[in-house]
């Protein structure tokens, strides 16, 4: 019997990424699709995919949501408090061992460097203590900790929330714009590369080069927040600087308080610790998983965001 695939959260950006990609490699009929709200698959699951509405916030909903499943792929729980999501984590990875998942593909994020179990971001926080939990349950599930490296398309959060239909004349970071940068991964790219790999997994566990490990996805190359927001003017078409501010100057900036707000606690301080981790490297890294994985060359960020922006 064919081994049965879960998805959850199959919702959001990667999930919806993940399961497009899933459904071009496998029957329809492996697929456990499992969200708040489900019925976004309806047309997967005429075709055969089993639909589940589960919550991370609603713990009792994970019960029995991973029934029947042999191999999930579980979707970091969307915020980057520590506690909250750490618990959200274990819940689920507790939910998928009680209900006989075999292994779990977990998605990390692409800050700590080259692999490392260290990192100055707050938003690595937790999914450093989830790898660490997944670790130590190897007597009863194996996993593969998927670290996705920093999306494209998120650019954002990096450069005060720029909004290219009204773009500042320039972004205010706690950042010079020099010194080591990110290696940018359209995140599409992230679903199919992460989809082609459970489907490795499911075509010989014994030999999966990534069983009770980590793998970094990531671009092709490295780019400085500098070249970043170069690259995003040319692709709306005004020229875009960097203005270094203090840490201070940039958690009262009028649009960032509300982005950076979790179960009624701001984050703004916490958050940017991600601009110290990029300082010290830890987005730097070009892995080439990618392009053994993809079998081509990763989508440049130009290309990117002239589709996104342009």
């Amino acid at each position: 019997m064919a081994s049965r695939i879960g998805v959850f959260p199959a919702s959001g950006g990667l999930g919806t990424s993940i399961v497009n990609h899933l459904a071009k490699l496998v029957s329809a009929t492996q697929l456990v699709l499992i969200a708040r709200s489900p019925d976004k698959w309806t047309n997967l699951g005429q075709a055969g995919a089993t639909l589940r509405s589960a919550d991370y916030d609603q713990p009792a909903t994970l019960d029995n949501a991973f029934n029947g499943v042999d191999v999930l792929m579980l979707i970091s729980y969307a915020s980057f408090e520590i506690e909250h999501r750490i618990q959200a984590h274990r819940t689920a990875i507790q939910a998928a061992i009680k209900s006989g998942v075999k292994h779990i593909f977990y998605s990390s994020l692409g800050f700590a460097g080259d692999l490392t179990n260290h990192s100055v971001a707050h938003v690595m926080g937790a999914h450093l203590e989830t790898e660490q939990y997944l670790a130590g349950l190897t007597d009863k599930i194996t996993y593969t900790s998927i670290r996705e490296g920093i999306y494209s398309e998120s650019f954002p959060i990096y450069t005060a929330w720029l909004d290219p239909s009204n773009p500042p004349t320039e972004i205010t970071i706690p950042h010079s714009g020099t010194g080591p940068g990110v290696s940018w991964v359209k995140r599409d790219e992230l679903g199919e590369a992460t989809a082609k790999l459970i489907t490795s997994y499911i075509d010989n566990p014994e030999s999966f080069q990534y069983l009770n490990s980590k793998i970094l996805l990531t671009g092709r190359r490295e780019i400085s927040l500098a070249e970043t927001v170069d690259i995003l003017g040319r692709a709306i078409g005004k020229p875009l600087k960097i203005r270094e501010i203090s840490i201070d100057e940039y958690v009262t900036l009028p649009q960032i308080g509300d982005k950076h707000t979790y179960h009624g606690v701001d984050l703004s301080r916490e958050w940017a610790t991600a601009w110290e981790a990029i300082r010290q490297g830890e987005t730097a890294v070009v892995s080439l998983a990618m392009k053994e994985i993809l079998g081509r060359e990763p989508e440049s960020y130009e290309t990117t965001m002239q589709a996104l922006i342009g």
